[in-house]
């Protein structure tokens, strides 16, 4: 086993060095003073090809549109990849586990990787999108420190957005930025700000958003009612917090009760591989595969439920 580990790696390691060495760009024994810079018909073949297939894949999401990994979910992950790209790495993932699994298990541990890759490249653009909603959440109060200094300093509720879409940090301040695109484009303030609200799942922007509306319509001191604001939004936060501490160890659990499974059926195919192989090959273990799925959901779901928390 260790050996076809071994063997295997040495393989990937000779084609990733004869790919480099037959795509490195071309240059001629010219004397420096005479050359000239690289021009783009000089770039590598390996890029050509690259861009090659990533207008292909436009081309047919264009003619067969896709849900997953559409550009709304890509932008709220803050990913800088199109729909096609995210598509072409999920497929090169998929195709380098198939490679990687077939060394060192056999066709089914290849088979499952290549399952896999959508899979957690999903869940990798989910967890992106938590931790940036997160982190949005966690610097509302500095985003409204920013806001109400501005408001104080003479400035108009634009003017300050702008403001702190230039001083805060991401992800705010790419959503500030956003809104300043959208007012600048005709959309109204409130329906940008809502927008920004329901991308980011954030209830107390949302409260921002119409004490906003609020006092452009019936008129007062903005950077008093934001304040104000601003302290229901930190007292909140403080539950929060509290809240999230209490759960923390029920959580802890269920990721624990989740991955073991995983971990001692991977721990078996490393340490014994013929053990599992009956899983895989016989129609009963197929059945008890596709059982344990069904339960593990299941129980992922009801553990979810539980530590699910509303507040």
């Amino acid at each position: 086993m260790t050996l076809m580990f071994l063997y295997g790696t040495a393989l990937c390691i000779a084609a990733l060095v004869l790919i480099l060495f037959a795509t490195r760009p071309q240059q001629a024994d010219i004397p420096l003073d005479r050359r000239r810079p690289p021009v783009e018909e000089s770039d590598s073949r390996l890029s050509r090809f690259a861009g090659s297939a990533v207008r292909a894949m436009e081309r047919f999401l264009k003619n067969h549109p896709q849900r997953l990994y559409r550009a709304e979910l890509l932008e709220t992950a803050g990913v800088r990849l199109t729909q096609a790209d995210m598509f072409l790495l999920v497929i090169t993932g998929g195709i380098a586990g198939l490679a990687l699994g077939l060394v060192v298990g056999g066709p089914p541990l290849g088979i499952l990787f290549l399952a896999l890759s959508p899979v957690i490249g999903h869940l990798t653009l989910i967890f992106r999108i938590s931790r940036r909603r997160s982190k949005f959440e966690d610097q509302l109060g500095d985003t409204l420190q920013l806001l109400t200094g501005g408001l104080r300093a003479g400035h108009s509720i634009l003017r300050a957005i702008d403001a702190a879409a230039l001083e805060a940090d991401a992800p705010t301040s790419d959503e500030m930025r956003r809104v300043i695109t959208e007012t600048s484009l005709g959309k109204d303030l409130l329906v940008s700000l809502l927008d920004a609200s329901k991308r980011m799942e954030s209830e107390d922007f949302a409260w921002i958003a119409q004490a906003i509306q609020i006092n452009r319509e019936v008129g007062g001191d903005l950077a008093e009612v934001l304040d104000q604001v601003g302290e229901t939004i930190r007292e909140r936060s403080e539950i929060k917090g509290q809240i999230r501490a209490l759960a923390a160890e029920g959580k802890f659990s269920a990721y624990i009760l989740v991955a073991l499974p995983f971990a001692i059926g991977g721990m078996l195919m490393v340490v014994s591989p013929g053990y599992v192989d009956p899983l895989f090959t016989n129609p009963l273990g197929w059945v008890m595969i596709g059982a344990s799925v069904v339960m593990m959901t299941i129980g992922c779901l009801w553990l979810r439920k539980i530590i699910d928390l509303k507040f």
